[in-house]
This record gives structure tokens, sequence and C-alpha cells, in this order.
């Protein structure tokens, strides 16, 4: 079994039940610890005390590379470095990329908020644990992928750490894919493990990442996790980050460098275009235009461009 965060064995340590059963929970953290684990996030929070980062950041996020978030996260990062961060410097989160993923459509860009489930491999008296609670709790005699599933909002990513497992490792099928894309408004899914079904989601436009496809059905697994921290890959992921994923792999950001990551591609990406229309008149080397104009003349006219078309972008 893998070495499990000190945060998440707190959250197991004190794991909180609610007696409503669309609020209930397996182990989980509760509203104060989420706040806590999450602090420098200052925006708007779903019930649980899961940051919600809003939907015009996430569509905006819609528009920016790999390399865009990649730079972001180190460059506005650093702060983030705590006494574990590790020998090279400066950078706080190293640890936000994971890879190695099938993924279903290569065209459409993840975007959306993690909503974080772990299982581990099933050990009785854990699962008999799990389920006790289950039944106290009204979500039947016992808690399984479905119990999770049906805690989506809008908007969500549901991202499950399923330990890398295939043959009975698989969290949904063609029905229960149907029923996260119609839930999250095609937000999306991202698996260290597998589904089933692959034929059936295929013609599904919902983002997914996931190890393998496998006929089983899920099996010998407990669920013991939901909005907790989870390791997907070598990446950590905590519940309300931003998830995005393009056909490389996907990154989770940190939902208080969301702000920063974004209006710094809308910088590069005006930049570019200004850049390439200079290149289009055929006046110019390379070097009089990029990476920064040397003549005075031209850096104010870049100058003057940046405002104009921040403004407009930002009133959108």
């Amino acid at each position: 079994m893998k070495k499990q965060s000190l945060m998440m064995m707190a959250a197991l340590s004190t794991a909180a039940w609610y007696t409503a059963p669309a609020r209930a929970q397996v182990f989980t953290m509760t509203k104060d610890q989420l706040i806590e684990i999450t602090s420098q996030y200052k925006g708007e929070r779903f019930p649980d005390g899961r940051p919600k980062v809003s939907d015009a950041l996430m569509e905006r996020a819609r528009g920016m590379s790999a390399e865009e978030v990649w730079a972001g996260l180190n460059q506005f990062g650093n702060a983030g470095q705590g006494a574990g961060g590790g020998g090279r410097g400066g950078a706080g989160y190293r640890n936000q990329y994971a890879d190695g993923f099938h993924v279903l459509h290569p065209n459409l860009k993840l975007v959306g908020r993690a909503f974080t489930v772990q299982f581990m491999p099933a050990r009785p008296e854990v699962d008999a644990y799990a389920n006790a609670k289950g039944q106290a709790a009204g979500l039947g005699n016992r808690v399984y992928n479905q119990t999770a599933i049906d805690m989506l909002q809008p908007g969500d990513v549901l991202v499950v750490d399923l330990f890398g497992k295939v043959d009975g490792g698989t969290i949904v099928g063609d029905n229960l894919f149907y029923y996260i894309m119609k839930t999250t408004k095609t937000g999306g899914i991202v698996i260290d493990g597998s589904v089933r079904d692959l034929e059936g989601i295929s013609d599904m436009m919902m983002p997914a990442y996931f190890r393998q496809a496998h006929p089983s059905a899920i099996a010998n697994v407990t669920l013991t996790g939901i909005n907790i921290p989870v390791r997907i890959g070598n990446a950590t992921v905590l519940p309300g980050d931003m998830v995005l994923g393009d056909p490389e792999g996907v990154y989770f950001v940190p939902p208080h460098l969301v702000q920063q990551i974004v209006d710094n591609a809308d910088v590069v990406h005006i930049h570019d275009e200004w850049t390439r229309k200079k290149f289009d008149e055929g006046k110019y080397k390379s070097s009089d235009i990029y990476g920064s104009p040397k003549d005075p003349a031209l850096k104010k006219e870049y100058d003057d461009y940046l405002k104009k078309r921040l403004e407009e972008i930002r009133k959108k």
C-alpha cells in the first residue's frame, strides 16, 4: 500500500459523517480542514469548504497551453515552498503534472474543479467499517463508486486514485460516464485506474484520462476517501484544484494560483499575436521584434497594443 500524506491520515482519524444522505461521505475532511489546507485561496467555496474557482476563470483557462501552465506554476509557485519542498531552488509546485494516460478525446480541452476520490485494495475490516458508516448515514448496504459520483457538481472533474488498477479498477462504464457528462456539464474524469465499455463512451464528448480500458466491473477495492488529498501518478491533488488536461497529460493547479496564471497567459497570447502581426509585415528581422522590440517606437507600439487587448479580453 503506498504511503499516504499526513493530512490524509489526519482526515482518516477524524472521519466526519453527516446525517443527511446527500452529504454523507466516507473518510473525508471537515469544512474547517478543507479551508485550512487551501487557506491561500480567498475566493468562493462550496458549502463543504472546497474551493470553487469561478466559471469565468475556467473559461479563460481553456485558451491556455500546457507550457503556460507549467511556466506559471514555476513562476508564481515559489511562495509555496516549505521545508519539505526539496532541494532544487525556488519552485514550490513541481509535483502538479501527471501523464501516461489514454486520452479519450485529444482535441477536447479538459478544464474543471477537482472532486477527489480515493480507493484502496480491499481489506475486510476497513471495508466493514466503511459500509457500516454508510448504512448508518442512509447510503444503503455499502459505499462504492456511485456514492461519490452522485455528489458531483457542474464544472467538476472526477479525479480518482485507483492506484493504477486495471482488472477490477473500472470506475465507470458507458452509463455512469454518461451520467457524469450530464451532471458535470462535460466536466471530465481523470482516473489512475481504468474504464469499461470503451466503444460505448467513445462517442460521448466528455474529456477523459485513464490508464487502461478493461471489460471487468469494479471489484476488490474499498472506497476510502472523498475530497481528501490524493495522488495521481507523481502529482498531489487537493479538492478544488483547477484541472487542466491536453493531449500530453494533466495539470492540477492550486486554486490560489489560477488568477495569476490565467492573467499571465493573456499577456503571453497578446505578445505572440503582436509578434506575428509584425512578422507578417515582412519589414523586420526576428531580432527586431522577438522576444522584445529593441526600437523605442516599436516598444511603445507593443505596450499600447497590450493595454488595448487586455482591456478587450478582460471586459469579456
